[in-house]
């Protein structure tokens, strides 16, 4: 492909003496080899493109350094270079309807129109399955789920009794949904277990990345609205509510009976008390240990999680402290003398 009909395809502009070069692939910055196409699309990596050995690189409008790449000016350098990826990648893999000969699909199952169920499959009594969607190997559809059309299930997923899934859900590989909640009471010398008979209720447009679990309710539904993207290893408990649109980084854990608000970021190994709310488009930072409800858009950092501002605040204090304790430590030998 020119750099001519790239620019064309994205929108974007190149210098009409470099239109005729072409590219034969795309890569990161760091990684490119002549040929290769990249962006740059944060000023973090300003060093990766100056060095970068790509032909050519989308950048921003209004970026004016030279640099080894030609530059291909663009609104969203990101967005550019996802438009293309389609062209130099393999097509997407596809599955043909039907049922592979080693799955075990009840009879009274509902599979819909174009559904693909892979080997070993087993999809209980009650459920059932809407149109287009994929089944594949060795998942667990238990009994009385209903999945929506144009659901995508990856190997290895496990799906609960009654739990819902809407349309258009993502799921990969090793995630359960609809586990027991944990859930127990301290009865005549030892733990006794609570009843977990609640669901998993997931809406449109939801997915959901490896080996992560959400706990089904003890009573009512764990729940998960529309358009909220959860990464790999994410532990949601019981009853716990997510908002739309909302993105849980890896490692994140949520305890039972929180409210997540719409439009949450929750940065990776973030830790959620139970029983608390964290308001619409607030920010919990990596690592923050949130111990108490969150008010709308606020960012919270560190363990227990505080404001941003509060933090850095207490943190520019803290670095004082071996000043201050020199200067303790000298008026009570009595050898301080005037600041």
């Amino acid at each position: 492909m020119t750099l001519g009909e790239v620019a064309a395809q994205t929108g974007g502009w190149v210098a009409p003496e470099a239109a005729a070069q072409e590219i034969s692939g795309l890569a990161s910055l760091d990684e490119a080899n002549p040929g290769d196409l990249a962006f740059f699309g944060n000023p973090k990596y300003l060093r990766s493109l100056r060095k970068s050995r790509a032909t050519a690189a989308f950048v921003p409008h209004g970026f004016g350094e030279e640099v080894p790449p030609i530059r291909i000016w663009v609104d969203d350098p990101g967005a550019a270079f996802a438009t293309l990826q389609p062209a130099f990648v393999p097509p997407a893999i596809t599955f043909p309807p039907g049922v592979h000969p080693t799955a075990v699909v009840s009879p009274e199952a509902i599979v819909g129109e174009g559904v693909f169920i892979g080997p070993f499959v087993v999809v209980e009594p009650g459920a059932s399955i809407g149109a287009r969607s994929v089944i594949a190997a060795h998942s667990y559809i238990g009994h009385g789920v209903r999945i929506g059309e144009d659901c995508r299930i990856y190997p290895h997923v496990t799906i609960r009794e009654r739990c819902t899934l809407a349309n258009r859900v993502t799921i990969h590989s090793g995630t359960v949904v609809g586990a027991d909640g944990f859930g127990y009471e301290f009865r005549d010398g030892g733990h006794q277990k609570i009843p977990q008979t609640g669901i998993v209720q997931i809406e449109d447009d939801v997915e959901i990345g490896a080996n992560s679990t959400i706990d089904r309710a003890r009573f009512g539904r764990t729940w998960v609205r529309k358009g909220t993207k959860i990464d790999n290893l994410v532990q949601i408990a019981h009853n716990v509510s997510i908002g739309e649109h909302s993105i849980l980084c890896a490692q994140v854990g949520i305890s039972g009976s929180t409210r997540v608000g719409s439009f949450v970021t929750l940065a990776g190994k973030a830790g959620i008390n139970g029983h608390i709310e964290i308001g619409d488009g607030a920010i919990v930072t990596g690592m923050a240990g949130v111990t108490k409800s969150i008010p709308p858009k606020q960012v919270v950092i560190g363990a227990p999680a505080r404001s941003m501002k509060d933090y850095k605040t207490n943190f520019a204090m803290l670095n004082k402290l071996p000043k201050l304790f020199e200067r303790v430590k000298k008026l009570e030998e009595g050898t301080a003398g005037p600041e």
